[in-house]
């Protein structure tokens, strides 16, 4: 046949195979390359968008995972996210003290079994009022005075109304525990029975507070690695009847993953309220009163057992 004849499309079709060919001899040059393992396909095709700009068919076999995104330094975690300004609602007529909030947030923090970030509190107003639970987490405050006693600037407050704490600076001084009138913080005073070797060979993170550190300050974070993702605090996701709110005063909007509400509306319309708001710290937590209660309050529970 005339070369001369060879349609356009031949040809590049031709090219495509010897660039094929050469690419399966460099695992630098083939994206697809199985590092000689034998795998075998599966049948289920995945669509991606090439160098090219093409879109383009690959067995979902032959897919490297994507390893995931490092953690951010610890100086980028004392800056925040920009933009936001972090918020969280807690509804205390949805509260049965079933503390799956507590476990998950001990769970997903590694935190040591004699401790807890996130309490559970029975509470009653008055003698011949009805008692009701209180979750009670670290109120990040916009006015903490945790901050200010601090004297190595380990707890710090970020731009998006995050207090954290950097455990690579704290002192154990405790100053910080002494001054915070929530009485939320807790100190660590022995390794966290909790933490797995691997976990402990890894440098500490002010974003995950991982891992904890002997003679070091602990206290809720409102999980900032998760809202960094775009994800939900553990104790909001892990809560099944919907307590916690969590979201951005910025956008006016908190949600608890089933319901999403605008922050404003929803603060006005229930009576929200700050916890001691008269001292001036400014939380960044509010409560919507136990109104209209879905659960009796039930003392004795089996969960109860855990320490508050």
């Amino acid at each position: 046949m005339n070369t001369n004849n060879t349609s356009r499309k031949e040809f590049l079709a031709s090219l495509v195979v010897s660039g094929l060919a050469l690419a399966g001899c460099s695992s630098k040059g083939n994206p697809f390359d199985t590092g000689g393992t034998d795998i075998k396909p599966t049948g289920e095709k995945v669509k991606l968008l090439s160098v090219d700009g093409e879109v383009i068919e690959v067995d979902k076999a032959f897919l490297k995972p994507v390893p995931e995104m490092p953690a951010v330094s610890n100086n980028e975690a004392r800056k925040g996210i920009p933009g936001k300004k972090f918020v969280m609602v807690i509804d205390l007529s949805r509260c049965k003290n079933l503390r799956k909030c507590q476990e998950a947030c001990n769970h997903m923090h590694h935190i040591h079994t004699d401790l807890n970030w996130l309490k559970v509190y029975p509470m009653e107003e008055g003698e011949h009022t009805a008692p009701y639970w209180q979750p009670t987490t670290c109120m990040h405050c916009d006015h903490p005075p945790c901050v200010k006693v601090c004297p190595v600037d380990a707890t710090f407050k970020r731009q998006d109304g995050i207090v954290l704490i950097d455990a690579d600076r704290c002192v154990g001084c405790r100053f910080c525990m002494a001054a915070c009138p929530y009485s939320i913080r807790v100190f660590n005073w022995e390794k966290s029975d909790m933490v797995t070797p691997e976990l402990a060979a890894q440098p500490y993170s002010c974003e995950s507070s991982m891992p904890q550190k002997v003679g070091t300050v602990g206290k809720c974070d409102f999980c900032p690695d998760m809202a960094r993702k775009g994800e939900l605090p553990h104790c909001v996701s892990a809560c099944p009847n919907g307590t916690f709110f969590f979201g951005d005063i910025n956008e006016d909007s908190v949600t608890n993953g089933a319901e999403t509400f605008r922050f404003s509306d929803l603060v006005k319309d229930k009576a929200g309220y700050q916890l001691m708001d008269d001292l001036g710290t400014k939380p960044s937590v509010y409560y919507l009163p136990p109104a209209s209660r879905n659960f009796p309050f039930e003392k004795g529970l089996e969960n109860e057992k855990g320490k508050s």
